[in-house]
């Protein structure tokens, strides 16, 4: 993808994203149509839905040629990353939508061949864009993103995480998940990935750590990430991979080896 293309569909997803999240803020206060997925606490709702078709709907109309992965299934099921892809979650956070009406996000992340090219994630209720195009930096709104600080330690460090890390001792043990909340100077958990991640970009949190998250939950966020120097991957520091499922670490590069050690200790 060239630097004209990749222009050309940013400006067209940007646009796309205001006017997807003019129409969350617009119907949020709705009655909901509240449905479960994989358990009672993974919520979807009609809204959600309602956003993905949008959004699928003008990729197809825009760009027919290119692919799409999505949250609530009007995208492709893919085994390759060759070509176009777009990563796309609605509403991330929706436990946050239905019973806050704050702190969830669009998330879209643009793939070619591969390779991260374009990222977003919109805070929809406080109408803040984070933005980024590959090799151009990130910013958040129009504010261009500093690079993240290479001397941070992890005892300095503001983590995000959720509280499952200490609930499932199949995936690190309970002790070194406790060690580690001891060892960093503290903890958070927003309840939206994409938020986590635009937070980590932002230099606010220093690493995001998640015991499952699909593609639509992070690509967009791990872009910025990557405009920043954010390093992403997985529990045993192998590179992100944009078709799977699987735990995930971000994080400042300062620290990251650290946190991958910390795990792995867990996971003997």
């Amino acid at each position: 993808m060239n630097q004209q293309q990749r222009q050309k569909i940013y400006e067209t997803a940007k646009r796309w994203i205001y006017e997807a999240g003019t129409e969350i803020r617009e119907h949020m206060n709705d009655p909901l149509d509240i449905e479960t997925k994989s358990n009672p606490n993974d919520l979807v709702t009609a809204l959600d839905k309602q956003t993905e078709k949008f959004f699928v709907d003008r990729i197809h109309q825009a760009y027919p040629e290119h692919h799409i992965i999505g949250e609530e299934g009007f995208g492709d099921t893919l085994s390759s990353v060759d070509g176009t892809i777009w990563i796309i979650d609605p509403i991330d956070g929706t436990m946050n939508f239905v019973h806050q009406k704050r702190s969830f996000a669009i998330s879209i992340g643009i793939l070619h061949n591969g390779i991260g090219e374009i990222g977003f994630v919109y805070d929809v209720m406080g109408d803040q864009l984070y933005h980024a195009k590959r090799g151009e930096g990130a910013f958040k709104n129009e504010t261009r993103l500093e690079p993240l600080d290479k001397k941070k330690k992890l005892e300095e460090s503001i983590i995000g995480m959720n509280h499952f890390w200490l609930c499932e001792n199949r995936v690190v043990s309970y002790p070194v998940m406790q060690k580690f909340v001891r060892t960093v100077r503290g903890t958070r958990t927003i309840g939206s990935a994409a938020l986590e991640l635009a937070s980590v970009a932002e230099g606010v949190q220093d690493a995001y750590l998640a015991l499952s998250l699909a593609p639509w939950d992070v690509a967009g966020g791990i872009i910025l990430n990557q405009e920043v120097g954010g390093v992403a991957g997985d529990v045993d520091g192998n590179p992100w991979n944009p078709l799977e499922r699987a735990p995930a670490v971000v994080a400042n590069p300062a620290i990251h080896d650290s946190i991958i050690g910390f795990l792995k200790e867990g996971r003997k």
